[in-house]
Protein backbone atom coordinates (compact mmCIF):
# COMPACT_ATOMS: atom_id res chain seq x y z
CA UNK A 1 0.00 0.00 0.00
CA UNK A 2 2.82 2.26 1.02
CA UNK A 3 4.12 1.69 -2.53
CA UNK A 4 0.99 2.53 -3.99
CA UNK A 5 0.99 5.86 -2.39
CA UNK A 6 4.15 6.81 -3.10
CA UNK A 7 4.59 6.40 -6.71
CA UNK A 8 6.37 2.88 -6.79
CA UNK A 9 9.23 3.56 -4.37
CA UNK A 10 9.61 2.17 -1.18
CA UNK A 11 9.26 4.39 1.56
CA UNK A 12 10.92 2.00 4.26
CA UNK A 13 13.93 2.14 1.71
CA UNK A 14 13.44 6.85 1.96
CA UNK A 15 13.50 6.29 5.37
CA UNK A 16 16.25 3.96 6.18
CA UNK A 17 19.54 5.25 4.13
CA UNK A 18 21.48 2.47 3.33
CA UNK A 19 25.37 2.65 2.65
CA UNK A 20 26.17 2.31 -0.73
CA UNK A 21 29.83 2.70 -0.47
CA UNK A 22 33.00 0.78 0.15
CA UNK A 23 35.69 3.34 1.91
CA UNK A 24 38.04 1.07 2.88
CA UNK A 25 38.23 -0.31 -0.47
CA UNK A 26 38.40 3.80 -1.55
CA UNK A 27 41.51 4.23 0.45
CA UNK A 28 43.61 1.34 -0.82
CA UNK A 29 44.87 3.66 -3.64
CA UNK A 30 45.38 6.93 -2.52
CA UNK A 31 47.09 5.44 0.82
CA UNK A 32 49.88 3.41 -1.33
CA UNK A 33 50.12 6.34 -3.44
CA UNK A 34 51.02 8.41 -0.36
CA UNK A 35 53.42 5.47 0.90
CA UNK A 36 54.87 5.32 -2.31
CA UNK A 37 55.93 9.27 -2.76
CA UNK A 38 57.03 9.61 0.86
CA UNK A 39 59.40 6.17 -0.19
CA UNK A 40 60.05 7.89 -3.33
CA UNK A 41 60.82 11.00 -1.64
CA UNK A 42 63.65 9.28 0.21
CA UNK A 43 65.43 7.47 -2.89
CA UNK A 44 66.16 11.04 -4.48
CA UNK A 45 68.24 12.57 -2.67
CA UNK A 46 71.51 11.71 -4.68
CA UNK A 47 70.04 12.42 -7.79
CA UNK A 48 70.30 15.72 -10.06
CA UNK A 49 68.41 18.82 -8.63
CA UNK A 50 65.78 18.59 -11.78
CA UNK A 51 65.08 15.18 -10.86
CA UNK A 52 64.19 16.43 -7.07
CA UNK A 53 61.78 18.80 -8.25
CA UNK A 54 59.84 16.69 -10.20
CA UNK A 55 59.72 14.29 -7.54
CA UNK A 56 58.76 16.61 -4.96
CA UNK A 57 56.16 18.33 -7.42
CA UNK A 58 54.56 15.10 -8.73
CA UNK A 59 54.69 13.41 -5.00
CA UNK A 60 53.22 16.66 -3.54
CA UNK A 61 50.56 17.03 -6.01
CA UNK A 62 49.55 13.10 -5.22
CA UNK A 63 49.60 13.72 -1.47
CA UNK A 64 47.33 16.03 -1.69
CA UNK A 65 45.01 14.48 -4.08
CA UNK A 66 44.95 11.71 -1.59
CA UNK A 67 43.91 13.66 1.00
CA UNK A 68 41.18 15.38 -0.60
CA UNK A 69 40.22 11.55 -1.07
CA UNK A 70 40.62 10.82 2.61
CA UNK A 71 38.60 13.73 3.82
CA UNK A 72 35.76 13.04 1.22
CA UNK A 73 35.63 9.35 2.24
CA UNK A 74 35.40 10.27 5.89
CA UNK A 75 32.72 12.72 4.90
CA UNK A 76 30.45 9.81 3.25
CA UNK A 77 31.20 7.45 6.09
CA UNK A 78 30.00 10.34 8.44
CA UNK A 79 27.06 11.14 6.54
CA UNK A 80 26.22 7.22 6.53
CA UNK A 81 26.67 7.35 2.42
CA UNK A 82 29.56 4.66 3.05
CA UNK A 83 30.38 1.99 5.30
CA UNK A 84 34.05 0.86 6.55
CA UNK A 85 34.63 -2.43 4.53
CA UNK A 86 36.19 -3.47 1.39
CA UNK A 87 32.61 -4.83 -0.52
CA UNK A 88 33.28 -2.70 -3.93
CA UNK A 89 36.92 -4.23 -3.69
CA UNK A 90 35.05 -7.89 -4.52
CA UNK A 91 31.94 -7.21 -6.44
CA UNK A 92 31.12 -7.62 -9.42
CA UNK A 93 32.44 -10.97 -8.53
CA UNK A 94 33.01 -11.31 -12.48
CA UNK A 95 35.60 -8.92 -12.63
CA UNK A 96 37.67 -10.85 -10.18
CA UNK A 97 39.77 -12.38 -12.76
CA UNK A 98 40.53 -9.93 -14.56
CA UNK A 99 41.77 -7.64 -11.43
CA UNK A 100 43.94 -10.82 -10.30
CA UNK A 101 45.60 -10.63 -13.92
CA UNK A 102 45.89 -7.15 -13.63
CA UNK A 103 47.45 -7.61 -10.14
CA UNK A 104 49.89 -10.16 -11.74
CA UNK A 105 50.54 -7.73 -15.04
CA UNK A 106 51.78 -5.27 -12.43
CA UNK A 107 53.58 -7.47 -10.22
CA UNK A 108 55.73 -8.98 -13.62
CA UNK A 109 56.21 -5.55 -14.24
CA UNK A 110 58.23 -5.09 -11.06
CA UNK A 111 59.95 -8.38 -11.21
CA UNK A 112 61.49 -7.48 -14.89
CA UNK A 113 62.04 -4.29 -15.56
CA UNK A 114 65.30 -4.23 -14.16
CA UNK A 115 66.59 -6.53 -17.31
CA UNK A 116 64.50 -5.09 -19.90
CA UNK A 117 64.12 -1.48 -18.89
CA UNK A 118 61.35 1.64 -18.07
CA UNK A 119 60.61 2.12 -21.89
CA UNK A 120 60.11 -1.54 -23.53
CA UNK A 121 58.74 -2.94 -19.88
CA UNK A 122 56.48 0.01 -20.10
CA UNK A 123 55.07 -0.27 -23.62
CA UNK A 124 54.83 -4.22 -22.63
CA UNK A 125 53.00 -3.33 -19.63
CA UNK A 126 50.24 -0.71 -21.25
CA UNK A 127 49.09 -3.14 -23.82
CA UNK A 128 48.66 -5.97 -22.00
CA UNK A 129 47.25 -3.67 -18.63
CA UNK A 130 44.68 -2.41 -22.34
CA UNK A 131 43.82 -4.89 -23.90
CA UNK A 132 42.82 -6.65 -20.66
CA UNK A 133 40.90 -4.11 -19.51
CA UNK A 134 39.24 -2.99 -22.84
CA UNK A 135 38.69 -6.96 -23.63
CA UNK A 136 41.20 -7.31 -26.99
CA UNK A 137 39.02 -4.74 -29.04
CA UNK A 138 41.12 -2.46 -30.68
CA UNK A 139 44.33 -3.18 -30.54
CA UNK A 140 46.20 -1.10 -33.41
CA UNK A 141 44.52 1.83 -31.30
CA UNK A 142 46.01 -0.01 -27.88
CA UNK A 143 49.64 -0.05 -29.31
CA UNK A 144 49.58 3.22 -30.77
CA UNK A 145 48.77 4.76 -27.05
CA UNK A 146 51.19 2.68 -25.47
CA UNK A 147 53.55 3.38 -27.64
CA UNK A 148 53.20 7.22 -27.32
CA UNK A 149 52.54 6.85 -23.49
CA UNK A 150 56.35 4.97 -22.60
CA UNK A 151 58.23 6.96 -25.14
CA UNK A 152 56.63 10.02 -23.25
CA UNK A 153 57.47 8.87 -20.07
CA UNK A 154 61.15 7.99 -21.25
CA UNK A 155 61.33 11.51 -23.12
CA UNK A 156 60.09 13.21 -19.56
CA UNK A 157 61.74 11.08 -16.92
CA UNK A 158 64.69 10.09 -18.45
CA UNK A 159 65.93 12.52 -20.86
CA UNK A 160 64.34 15.64 -19.29
CA UNK A 161 64.73 15.17 -15.88
CA UNK A 162 67.58 12.52 -15.97
CA UNK A 163 65.73 9.93 -13.68
CA UNK A 164 68.01 7.08 -13.06
CA UNK A 165 65.07 4.52 -14.08
CA UNK A 166 66.55 0.49 -15.17
CA UNK A 167 68.25 0.79 -18.96
CA UNK A 168 67.14 -1.81 -21.21
CA UNK A 169 67.61 -2.25 -24.92
CA UNK A 170 65.89 0.79 -25.88
CA UNK A 171 67.85 2.79 -23.75
CA UNK A 172 71.12 1.24 -24.34
CA UNK A 173 70.32 1.72 -27.94
CA UNK A 174 69.07 5.45 -27.55
CA UNK A 175 72.33 6.38 -25.13
CA UNK A 176 73.96 5.27 -28.92
CA UNK A 177 72.17 7.36 -31.28
CA UNK A 178 71.78 10.80 -28.70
Amino acid sequence: MTEELSGGIDTADVLEKKPNGSALAELIIPVSGSLFAIYYFTTIWDSPWTAQVSAFFVGSILMLCSAITVLRVIGKVRRGEAALNFTSLIEPRDYIVKRLILLGLVLTYVVIIPWTGFTLTTFVFLICAMALLNDRKRLGLIVGISAIMAIGGWLLFVVAFEVRFPAGPFETMMRGIM
